[in-house]
């Protein structure tokens, strides 16, 4: 019976483990995805300032 308390006490910690990895990841993932959207909105605004001034860029 020691053991199997031993094995629920050490799968429940690795759980643990796991969960708080897996929730790192998708907060990492959402925070990645805020910031590609508004460096990818800034560049756009960047490129419709530069054709409305009608510059050129090569």
């Amino acid at each position: 019976m020691a053991n199997l308390i031993l094995f629920v006490n050490s799968f429940l910690s690795y759980l643990l483990l796991f969960v708080l990895i897996v929730a790192l990841v998708i907060v990492a993932c959402v925070i990645g995805v805020k910031w590609r959207k508004s460096k990818d909105a800034k560049a756009a605004l960047g490129t419709q300032a530069d054709a409305a001034d009608g510059s050129t860029t090569a």
